[in-house]
């Protein structure tokens, strides 16, 4: 029986021009979930990635505070993130200022949440993006390569739209539950699978046992 260790990219550049970058913080979240995983003697067979550059930036600073050696990564289409301003501006064709204030911020989450649940339920079609069917899917053939191809402990590193989805995919949850899920999902957080022959069970979600001290509470970011 394998395992599936699915840890979602550390804190991005919210706001940003390029929110595809990695924090300083962010990096600092991925390097104590390293340290972690070695710290319980975790090894692992196999490494899949989302192909975004907050996705490799993650790995590295995870493999920093690993400080052992873990396999290249292969890099996967189905666990790549949706592009998150074209979500938002199927339902709100509008201007879209950069979310720099937390009011800001309420209202894009807000979009956000709006946007997926319409894009899941077939009601619109973000430009430059598959359908949700589509994105399903990719996240459904990343689940069977690592279940039917790696019998030992598989990690990866992705982001919370295809971990959601993996688990959504898991639990048979509906559209709604899968956005909740999404939207819940903490940077650097880890979620546990265990496989059978034919199926993923889930074991955990969502947990940061790498930042669970009240030292390492200011650590903890959703965005």
């Amino acid at each position: 029986m394998g395992s599936l260790y699915l840890v979602r990219h550390g804190q991005a550049s919210f706001g940003a021009d390029d929110y595809d970058q990695l924090s300083a913080l962010g990096s600092v979240q991925c390097r104590l979930l390293g340290e972690y995983l070695a710290r319980h003697g975790l090894r692992f067979d196999r490494v899949l990635t989302g192909r975004l550059k907050r996705h490799r930036q993650s790995l590295d600073a995870l493999r920093g505070g690993f400080g052992q050696s873990l396999p290249e990564a292969e890099a996967l289409a189905g666990l790549d993130e949706y592009d998150s301003e074209a979500v938002v501006r199927a339902i709100h064709p509008g201007e879209l200022p950069r979310a720099r204030s937390p009011d800001q911020a309420r209202q894009h989450f807000k979009l956000l949440r709006e946007g997926l649940l319409a894009w899941m339920e077939g009601r619109v079609q973000p430009q430059g993006m598959p359908s949700h069917a589509e994105f399903r899917a990719g996240v459904a053939d990343a689940l069977t390569r690592a279940r039917e191809q790696h019998q030992g402990r598989v990690l990866v590193v992705s982001s919370g739209g295809p971990i959601a989805t993996a688990v959504g995919l898991v639990l048979d949850a509906p559209p709604a539950s899968v956005v909740d899920l999404n939207m819940r999902l903490r940077n650097s957080a880890l979620c546990e699978m265990v496989a059978s022959a034919s199926r993923h069970s889930l074991l955990s979600f969502n947990t940061l046992p790498h930042l669970d001290t009240p030292a390492l509470a200011e650590h903890i970011t959703y965005a």
